[in-house]
């Protein structure tokens, strides 16, 4: 595979790749570095899976690259079964002058709105689908097409049950006792945890694998939050830039969180089923 792989690049950049090497982080195939002799190097991630999709993260990417100023690699080749890009260098740890970075890119990428919810297009978080049906309120699109829909696939693939679906399904009717329309509609980069995100020299360098459609701001810092991808220097800037309103930490980041553990719910089952049925508990349901 690694020659026929080589033979691709070689008409791709018009020169033989001198070295390809594996790295980490591919979910869904394989993620190699390619070095030349005439130009920077690239990442290139070949798609192992009978149902290929790489051209949907090659889609996000010129997305956010298009329509943000977030550091994001140029695509070079996208295909369903090859993704080739820009190679960026940087570490996935963040110095309090990098969170500072961080809080400030994406306060500017939450100010770029949309007329309604979702986006263009369907797109995947992580290796699963992620509908983005053009909606004109954000507690039907959140309720309906991220918390319902993740955790029905869930109960399909036999991770969760009827009762903690009904659950839900309940909860979800009243989610207007908590949140509230915002302003507009933000675009978001939608999977923000620590190694979807690199550093270098107290700053942020790139955001890679993508999730990304227009939401609710909250819902990513909240994402944000579950995973520790930044911290108080973070929080603290992006609340000096766009304040974030009272309740949010007390309650709406839990709320939101329930999405990412759904995700996790059928990706891996267990302990993060026990999670949303705690969150369910906690608000009555």
């Amino acid at each position: 595979m690694r020659d026929s792989l080589k033979t691709k690049l070689a008409d791709l950049a018009g020169e033989v790749p001198k070295r390809i090497r594996p790295l980490s982080g591919g979910s869904v195939g394989e993620v190699y570095r390619a070095d030349f002799h005439e130009r920077f190097p690239w990442v290139v991630k070949v798609h192992g899976g009978p149902e290929p999709n790489l051209d949907v993260e090659g889609y996000m990417l010129t997305y956010l690259k298009d329509h943000s100023s977030l550091p994001i690699p140029q695509v070079y080749h996208s295909a369903p079964d090859l993704l080739v890009m820009e190679y960026i260098s940087g570490e996935s740890a963040f110095s309090h002058n990098a969170e500072v970075h961080a809080a400030q890119l994406l306060s500017a990428l939450h100010e770029i709105s949309a007329p309604k919810f979702g986006l263009e297009r369907d797109t995947l978080i992580g290796s699963l689908h992620q509908p983005n049906p053009l909606t004109d309120s954000w507690l039907t699109f959140f309720g309906e097409h991220r918390l319902l829909y993740m955790a029905h696939q869930a109960m399909q693939e036999k991770r969760m049950g009827l009762d903690t679906f009904a659950r839900l399904e309940k909860f979800v009717s009243h989610l207007d006792r908590w949140i509230r329309e915002p302003e507009h509609p933000s675009l978001l980069h939608g999977d923000v945890w620590t190694t979807n995100v690199l550093a270098e020299d107290n700053k942020i360098s790139g955001f890679l694998d993508p999730a990304i459609y227009y939401g609710h701001p909250e819902i990513e810092l909240a994402f944000i939050s579950l995973f520790n991808t930044f911290g108080d220097s973070f929080f603290e800037t992006y609340n000096q830039i766009r304040p974030i309103d009272d309740g949010f930490f007390e309650e709406r980041q839990d709320i939101y969180n329930l999405y990412p553990l759904l995700v996790h719910v059928r990706l891996f089952g267990g302990g993060y089923l026990r999670t949303v049925e705690s969150t369910l508990s906690r608000f009555g349901y």
